[in-house]
């Protein structure tokens, strides 16, 4: 997926006013995420993210312990400036949403299994 498209699909899903936003929500979301994902699934994702989402995604935070989808949302509002959970909440899903769309049905399959359960509804594909 190229960069403006990757952006302004975040920007529209996370309502935000300028791009800038969108971006910062994506680079946080998505350094968080990294630390979470392994092997060919943290690969394949980068694959199909635009160049400089992959290089966060692939060079990402060390996670101590799988974060809950709650304690995720916590973390990305502390790492964004002015955030709070909720806010932070809405981050997380648009760029989830859009990775998720980015990466496919059966990618974003993949990348469930690997994270512990209620991510489902951060990526925008509850389970039925």
């Amino acid at each position: 997926m190229r960069w403006d498209a990757f952006l302004e699909q975040v920007q529209e899903r996370g309502k935000y006013p300028i791009p800038q936003e969108a971006e910062r929500s994506a680079r946080t979301v998505l350094a968080l995420l990294g630390a979470h994902l392994v092997g060919e699934v943290r690969a394949e994702l980068a694959a199909r993210l635009p160049e400089t989402f992959a290089l966060i995604l692939l060079n990402p935070l060390q996670a101590t312990e799988p974060l809950s989808p709650e304690r995720f949302v916590r973390a990305t509002a502390a790492w964004i400036e002015g955030a709070t959970e909720q806010t932070a909440a809405w981050d997380v899903s648009a760029v989830l949403s859009v990775a998720a769309d980015a990466a496919g049905e059966d990618l974003t399959h993949r990348i469930l299994l690997q994270l512990p359960p209620g991510y489902d509804l951060l990526f925008g594909h509850p389970e039925t």
